[in-house]
């Protein structure tokens, strides 16, 4: 098939954008190889799972966070040990790291379905609502149930890794390289999936779901099915922040960290997945350079209010008003006005053309 200009372009961005990565280690301080890259692809891939059901399923999820704990909290459980004085919160049971990492993406996947049937059958603002009901349900549950965690939370998860994975605890490049090569699977599957028939059905229900079922397609079974394969891919998010992090608390799915990952999507775009890691990176760039800056000083002076929060609601404030498609969409309006084909506005989420990401 033949690819145009703009495709090219955008293939020639992301290899060069991936040779980078390969060597970021090489060119960048290990802060910015630790906070910021391997932070920015842990976000990255759960925006993803939440972009990949906003533009390929027309369904925006406020629970992605929620899902993240429940593998991170899971895996946290089962590996940890009961230290002298009982330091250690959880259960503690102390299994073999290889089978916890497995069951805790297996048992978050499972969670993912039976919420996903839930919602299902609902749309719009009523499938956001219940997304919403299901984080503050998992924040009050670990917050509450102290014998799974508390509001204290589980520490040390990151000395309890698989063999494969190896020391991350003194060597922090090992947990980058193993971020970045997670985020490219993710990547790469979401871009096989919406090419099967499964994920061409999946565009067809989000555009013309009456018509479709008509056809007789099962629309609650493809968006429950969607739903899991979306809570696998906040799983694993959810178990690299805890080794990254080191310890897992009910704040991590809180609403604030619900919030900040709806953010994340929105100034990357919720109608392209590469998206999720132009906005994780943007916000943590954000979060680390601009929180107590000369930014805040100015806006406490003039009384605005000089908060972190306030600074990123302007700025997605601005980004929301200018390109309603986030910074890929802005990228998209560049390279219309470019080349002379602007049409304005880039598509909704629920008007995106069924083949428009097949290319």
């Amino acid at each position: 098939m033949t690819r145009g200009p703009k495709a090219v372009t955008e293939r020639a961005i992301g290899f060069g954008g991936l040779a980078l990565a390969l060597i970021a280690p090489l060119v960048f301080n290990a802060y910015w190889v630790d906070v910021i890259l391997t932070q920015a692809l842990i976000v990255g891939i759960a925006a993803a799972s939440m972009i990949f059901l906003a533009a390929y399923g027309g369904m925006i999820s406020l629970s992605q966070t929620m899902l993240m704990g429940a593998a991170g909290f899971m895996i946290g459980n089962m590996v940890t040990k009961g230290g002298a004085g009982g330091e250690t919160k959880g259960l503690t049971l102390g299994w073999d790291p290889t089978l916890a990492l497995v069951l805790a993406l297996a048992g978050t996947t499972l969670l993912g379905v039976l919420l996903g049937a839930v919602a299902a059958r609902s749309t719009g603002i009523y499938f956001l609502m219940i997304t919403l009901t299901y984080s503050v349900v998992g924040f009050y549950f670990v917050g509450q149930v102290t014998v799974v965690s508390g509001f204290s939370g589980i520490a040390n998860i990151n000395s309890y890794t698989p063999p494969f994975v190896g020391d991350i605890v003194e060597n922090r490049n090992r947990l980058y390289y193993i971020a970045l090569g997670v985020a490219i699977a993710v990547y790469a599957f979401i871009r096989f999936v919406i090419r099967t028939p499964f994920g061409l059905s999946l565009q067809g229900l989000r555009d013309e779901p009456v018509r479709m079922s008509s056809l007789g397609y099962a629309v609650p079974l493809h968006r429950t099915l969607a739903f899991g394969l979306a809570a696998f891919m906040a799983a694993l998010a959810g178990i690299l922040l805890v080794w990254w992090q080191g310890q897992i608390a009910p704040g991590d799915i809180g609403l604030q960290a619900t919030i900040d990952l709806l953010i994340v999507a929105v100034i990357g775009g919720l109608t392209r997945v590469e998206g999720a890691w132009v906005g994780a990176l943007a916000f943590i760039v954000i979060n680390n350079y601009i929180r107590d800056s000369w930014l805040t000083d100015l806006l406490d002076t003039v009384r605005i209010g000089g908060s972190f929060q306030t600074i990123i609601g302007l700025i997605f404030l601005v980004i929301v008003i200018v390109s309603p498609d986030g910074l890929m969409g802005a990228w998209d309006r560049l390279w219309g006005l470019r080349s002379g084909t602007d049409s304005g506005e880039g598509p909704s989420v629920t008007a995106i053309p069924a083949g428009e990401k097949l290319v």
